[in-house]
């Protein structure tokens, strides 16, 4: 029997019979099925040689184990030296008559809201993999922690992980079997699609026939046929030649979406991948899965991870997407900078497709973040599957999609009120049969509780990748920002903005981590009066029974008043709060630093620069503020005294100062002095500040200067804080004690995130918009004689 022709074994022939019967089908149906004459069919069932691929084919249709019908074991194919098979002109007949059904196939990529397909070519980028999957290490909580900055917790130093990365591309070269896993939206399909289409253009694999199959499409697929069947049904070109490509392992067999196949085809479609691998071991294969979809095992297979986007990536994904676009990519990559929290969501493909779109329809984030946050959720919720067509099964029927949302709101709360950035599997567990105990016809039996609480969060990984494995038992929420966003729904959402949870919530009012939580908590609230009220009253009463402070406040007010503008108040009181403060930092030189006046420009520069002055700008005040002379003079006379004190300071307590390094402090002052000068109409504080000025040793000699500086240097300072208080009512050593200057940073940025909050394009009435900003940095006592007169 020739290597190219197989036969039925008696037995074989029997057992073909009973399939053909149990598959309802006659000898010419399997004909026309196979799209072949009846002859050899009927050769097959009388045990005539039939060509050996169409004799595994009719096997396939009926469901059977070629080896067990054939009449001798097959052997591998043998090349005849007189009539031998030129596998390579096959491979390349076939890679010619599928490259435009594989061009079409995976050539372009439409999601989301996208208004066409956009071509894979154009806007595809080098995807990097992780060869240990994240959620199989072996680390503590406290080992994770160590990835994450301590005072502005950053769950993407999770995204920085010092596991060796691969490009996509390596690591297929390096594996013959690959499992890709990934969380949903990190771009697995994208790449399977690049590799048939750099495969099929002879960039990558030339020597290969690119297979590509949708695992959904194929057990969903009529009378489901086995996986052979089902890619020769799929094919342009003669069986015979496909078979081939397999047989000699010519092939770049590509399995997408193993996790979109549904719970009933799982097993059936399993097995067919496992037998089929098995039986053409020699081509390459490539699948994608997302993680924490099912247990299963394929033995063969090697599992990779792909990375979330870096910055490098992020660059070059906004360079192709804003390519020839009216809105620049340098102005988007600007925007991500700005917005810290948005950038973490730039780390997953699919979210980073859903910000270029939004910035694309306006040229910039939206001013109200929540909302942006909420199609991301809705993306990954609902958008993500429904628009391709996917109905994940359902693994606990009445978690319904809002449900799933409050489940998270609730759990987000509990561990971001304890700081518990990452959790334990047990702990996050327990939160969920805590929530689902509770739902209507809920099974309380525990057994049952504790199972539907497994399922529930490996549901919530696989399907949403909302809340993901960070190590082996140990989760948190894929990103801080949807940490916060559920943090925050949770209080106006589900709680319904209650007066007892607005309450708790402006509790948090002075810790740094919770600011993003009060920016979404306001944004997402359809009317934010009643909190921004809240909020107003808990900053003004952290500082309310500090005398010193309250007196502080009352010079603020004060001094505002002596100046003459027709600018908002409460930008002229943050302006002066802004400038005293800096005095209590004689030793920050970078401080001092950002209010240098050397440079040859306006002072709006230097403002813009100077984070003290941040709730001055935030006040939508123009910056020709400045042109009204005594701001500008008290902001040039508070630049001179901080600068003096850090001259001074650093020479007492710094006294390994370079020559150098002293000449630059010694030339700083005295141009921060000539501009003071300049700026000074009142000629009797002129005549003081130039006396003042004539003092200072020469800057030639440093050494005298360094005498006359430890000698004289305290003595002058004061002078120098005199005259500012006598004429301009300024530079006043307020001498707090560290718990009053911890106090009022407090209350300091406090009011900076109130201002935010109020131009976070929130739903705000225009009456209590003008109410907080007319109180703004007022001691107690005007408040409430305000307050009483209204």
């Amino acid at each position: 029997m020739s290597g190219r022709s197989l036969c039925s074994s008696p037995e074989g022939i029997q057992k073909a019979k009973k399939a053909l019967i149990r598959c309802s089908l006659t000898q010419k149906a399997l004909a026309e099925d196979l799209e072949v004459t009846r002859q050899p069919i009927g050769k097959f069932f009388t045990g005539k040689p039939v060509d050996r691929n169409l004799f595994v084919q009719i096997c396939d249709r009926l469901d059977l184990e070629w080896e067990e019908i054939v009449a001798e074991p097959a052997s591998e194919p043998e090349v005849n030296q007189d009539n031998s098979i030129d596998i390579n002109a096959i491979v390349q007949e076939v890679r010619e008559k599928i490259k435009s059904r594989i061009q079409g196939l995976c050539g372009t990529m439409r999601v989301l809201d996208m208004t066409q397909p956009i071509g894979l070519n154009d806007i595809y980028t080098s995807v990097n993999i992780l060869e240990k999957i994240t959620g199989q290490r072996r680390l503590g909580i406290d080992e994770l922690l160590q990835h994450c900055s301590s005072q502005d917790f950053d769950l993407f130093g999770l995204n920085r992980i010092t596991e060796k990365r691969l490009s996509g591309l390596e690591a297929v070269e390096k594996y013959s079997k690959l499992m890709i896993l990934g969380k949903p939206g990190a771009g697995k399909t994208t790449f399977l699609k690049y590799l048939a289409i750099q495969c099929i253009g002879g960039e990558f694999k030339a020597e290969r026939v690119p297979i590509f199959v949708t695992l959904k499409n194929f057990a969903e697929a009529a009378n489901k046929p086995g996986l052979l069947q089902h890619i020769t049904e799929d094919a342009i070109n003669p069986i015979s030649s496909i078979r081939d490509v397999l047989t000699y392992g010519k092939a770049l067999v590509l399995l997408d979406g193993l996790d979109e196949v549904r719970e009933e085809d799982s097993n059936r479609v399993l097995k067919e991948i496992r037998e089929f691998s098995d039986r053409f071991p020699k081509n390459q294969f490539v699948m994608t899965c997302r993680i924490a979809a099912r247990e299963y095992t394929f033995e063969k297979f090697t599992e990779v991870e792909v990375a979330d986007f870096d910055d490098y990536q992020i660059f070059n994904f906004t360079n192709n997407w804003f390519k020839d676009k009216a809105v620049k990519p340098e102005t988007f990559i600007k925007r991500l900078k700005e917005n810290k929290r948005i950038k973490e969501l730039a780390a997953n493909p699919l979210l980073l497709t859903l910000l270029c779109l939004a910035f694309e329809e306006s040229g910039d984030f939206p001013a109200n973040r929540s909302e942006l946050y909420k199609e991301g959720l809705d993306a990954l919720l609902k958008k993500w599957d429904a628009k391709r067509g996917i109905q994940r099964d359902q693994i606990y029927k009445k978690l319904s999609v809002q449900r799933k949302e409050d489940l998270l709101s609730k759990m987000a709360l509990t561990t971001f009120k304890r700081g518990d950035y990452f959790f334990k599997q047990k702990v996050a567990e327990q939160y969920i049969t805590e929530y689902i105990r509770n739902l209507p016809d809920a099974n309380i039996d525990e057994e049952a509780l504790q199972l539907d609480s497994e399922q529930v969060l490996r549901s919530i990984e696989h399907h949403h990748g909302l809340v993901v494995a960070r190590a082996k038992g140990i989760y948190s929420f894929s990103h801080l920002t949807f940490h916060e966003y559920f943090t925050a729904r949770e209080f106006v959402i589900v709680r319904q903005s209650s007066e007892e949870a607005l309450q708790n919530l402006v509790s948090h009012i002075t810790e740094k981590r919770w600011r993003e939580v009060f920016l979404l908590a306001v944004g997402m609230s359809p009317n934010a009066d009643r909190l921004l009220l809240l909020i107003k009253d808990k900053i003004d009463f952290t500082v309310a029974d500090d005398q010193r402070l309250q007196e502080f406040l009352l010079w603020v007010k004060e001094k505002s008043l002596s100046v003459k503008f027709s600018y908002k108040p409460a930008s002229v009181r943050a302006f002066y709060l802004s400038l005293s403060r800096t005095l209590d930092h004689p030793l920050n030189l970078s401080l001092s630093c950002t209010l240098d006046l050397s440079l040859s420009c306006t002072l709006d520069l230097s403002l813009s620069r100077t984070l003290n002055l941040y709730l001055f700008r935030t006040l939508s005040l123009d910056f020709s503020l400045f042109q009204t002379l005594d701001l500008d003079l008290d902001f040039s006379l508070s630049g001179t005294l901080s600068r003096t004190l850090d001259l001074f300071f650093t020479r007492t307590l710094l006294l390994n100062l370079t020559v150098n390094r002293t000449l630059d402090l010694d030339r700083t002052l005295d141009r921060t002095l000539d501009r003071t000068l300049d700026r000074t109409l009142d000629l009797k504080l002129k005549n003081l500040l130039q006396k003042l000025r004539e003092q200072l040793p020469s800057i030639q000699y440093w050494q005298e200067s360094e005498k006359w500086w430890l000698a004289n240097g305290k003595a002058w300072c004061e002078e120098l804080r005199l005259v500012m208080i006598k004429h301009r009512n300024i530079g006043h050593d307020w001498q707090f004690s560290n718990e009053q200057k911890e106090l009022l940073q407090q209350y300091y940025d406090a009011n900076k995130l109130l201002v935010d909050c109020l131009n976070s394009d929130c739903y705000v009435s225009r009456e209590i918009r003008q109410q907080i900003e007319d109180t703004l940095l007022l001691p107690i006592a005007e408040i409430k004689q305000r307050q009483q007169q209204s």
